[in-house]
C-alpha cells in the first residue's frame, strides 16, 4: 500500500507528463538535429537520413514517451490532448493547466539536452543560429523555406486540421466502446498516427500539433542562441501558431468524434444482480 500511495496525486502525474514529454523530444528533436543538423556535414548532403526518418522517430518518440507514463497519468504528453480530454471525456479542468506546464517543462529540459548534446555539430552546420537549424527546436511556416509562400494563418490552418485528426484517432484509440487495440498496443498505434500525420502534414507547419512539443523547445533555443525564435523566416511572429492551432484543433477533433462516432457506440450495461460478470475472450 505504501507503494501505491507514493506513485498517486497530482505529483506523480506531473512527474510522469514531465519525464514522458521528455523523452518525446529527446527523440524528436534529438532526430531532427542528426538529419538538419549532423546532415549538412556530410559529403555529400543529407547523408543522415530525411523526412521519412524524422516522421517515424517522433512517432517513436511519442510511443516510447507513452509508455514512460501512461501508468500514473494517462500519458497525455501534449495540452491539446489534455484539454479535448477536459472537454469531452470528464478530465478534471483543475489539472489541465498543471498537465501543460509539466508537458512544456519536460520538452524545455529536453531541447536544452539536445542543445547541449549537438552543439559542436549545430555551431559548425549553422555558425549564426539562423533559421536553418531553428526547425531543430521548434516550427516554422514552409519549414523554414520562403519558396512555398506559407504564412502564419495558413500554418495555422494546417495545425488545426493535423491535431483535429490527431485527436479524432486518439479517442477512436482508446474509446473502451469503440475497438481498441488489445494487449498494451494502444500506445505503438498512438505512434503510428503521429508518424502517418507526419508524412500526410509535415510540409505546411512541421506538424507540431502540440503546444508543449513547440513552445518548451523555442525558449530552449531561444535562451541558447537562437534571438529570432519567436519570429518566423518572414519577420513575423510566430510562436502563437503551434499553440492556438493544436488546441482549436484538438476541441474540433473531439466534437467530430463525439457528433459522428461516440455518440453512436453502445454504452456499458450493468449485469443484471446477482449474475456472474461475463467473460471478455
Amino acid at each position: 500500500m505504501a507503494s501505491r500511495a507514493r506513485g498517486s496525486g497530482l505529483v506523480g502525474e506531473l512527474a510522469a507528463e514531465f519525464a514522458g514529454t521528455m523523452i518525446l523530444l529527446l527523440i524528436g528533436a534529438g532526430v531532427v538535429a542528426q538529419v538538419v543538423a549532423g546532415g549538412e556535414l556530410t559529403a555529400p548532403k543529407g547523408g543522415l537520413g530525411g523526412h521519412d526518418a524524422i516522421a517515424w522517430a517522433w512517432g517513436l518518440g511519442v510511443t516510447l514517451g507513452v509508455y514512460v507514463a501512461a501508468r500514473l497519468s494517462g500519458a497525455h504528453l501534449n495540452p491539446a490532448v489534455t484539454v479535448t480530454l477536459a472537454a469531452f471525456k470528464g478530465f478534471p479542468w483543475r489539472k489541465v493547466l498543471p498537465y501543460a506546464l509539466a508537458q512544456t517543462a519536460g520538452a524545455f529540459v529536453a531541447a536544452l539536452i539536445v542543445r547541449w548534446n549537438y552543439s559542436e555539430i549545430l555551431g559548425h552546420a549553422d555558425p549564426g543560429h539562423t533559421f536553418k537549424t531553428q526547425i531543430v527546436f521548434s516550427t516554422l511556416p514552409g519549414n523554414g523555406s520562403v519558396s512555398p509562400g506559407v504564412h502564419e494563418w495558413g500554418a495555422f490552418r494546417d495545425q488545426v486540421i493535423g491535431t483535429a485528426i490527431l485527436l479524432i484517432l486518439i479517442l477512436a484509440v482508446t474509446d473502451v466502446l469503440n475497438t481498441p487495440p488489445g494487449a498494451n498496443l494502444g500506445a505503438f498505434i498512438i505512434g503510428l498516427i503521429v508518424v502517418a500525420i507526419g508524412m500526410a502534414y509535415g510540409a505546411n507547419a512541421g506538424y507540431a500539433i502540440n503546444p508543449a512539443r513547440d513552445l518548451g523547445p523555442r525558449l530552449a533555443s531561444f535562451i541558447t542562441g537562437y534571438h529570432t525564435a519567436w519570429r518566423d523566416q518572414w519577420g513575423n511572429l510566430y510562436w502563437w501558431v503551434p499553440i492556438a492551432g493544436p488546441l482549436v484543433g484538438g476541441v474540433l477533433g473531439g466534437a467530430i468524434y463525439k457528433i459522428f462516432v461516440g455518440r453512436f457506440l453502445p454504452t456499458a450495461e450493468p449485469e443484471p444482480p446477482g449474475r456472474v460478470p461475463a467473460s471478455e475472450s
